[in-house]
């Protein structure tokens, strides 16, 4: 059976890292259904479990140190995220490990920014899940 919340929470991060980078250094009110699509609350108004996974991303992204939050606008949104000064890093360092991507280019097309946004763009699955597992081990 497919792990597809674990590729859920790839492409969840991945849009993640790329919104805040897009934005950085304004802090920027982040919401659920701009990464994660619409939500389809149920009869008594509870969010998706989608929506809530996703959500769950962000929280868990901040305790990770991924990025920093002022508070959390219900469970509809983060209000003021920003990157963390580890992450901002991370994402504008080259990639020059072969097991990640052997054909990436170098200079700035194989910054790891660059990476997300060509793989949210026309990657799969599994090559987004592999850059961002390169992204969380801190390969660069």
């Amino acid at each position: 059976m497919p792990d597809i919340h674990i590729d859920d929470f790839y492409r969840d991060t991945a849009k993640t890292l790329v919104a805040l980078y897009n934005n950085f250094p304004r802090p920027l009110s982040l919401y659920v259904e701009d990464i994660a699509g619409p939500d389809t609350p149920d009869e008594f108004g509870l969010h998706s479990k989608r929506h809530e996974s996703c959500l769950s991303t962000f929280i868990w992204l901040g305790n990770a140190g991924y990025l920093n939050y002022a508070s959390l606008i219900m469970r509809e949104a983060l209000e003021a995220a920003t990157l963390t000064h580890q992450a901002f890093i991370l994402l504008n360092s080259g990639l020059n490990s072969d097991e990640l991507d052997p054909t990436a280019p170098h200079g700035s097309e194989g910054l790891l920014i660059n990476l997300l946004r060509r793989e949210l763009e026309n990657g799969t699955s599994g090559s987004l899940a592999i850059l961002v597992k390169g992204v969380m081990a801190g390969k660069s």
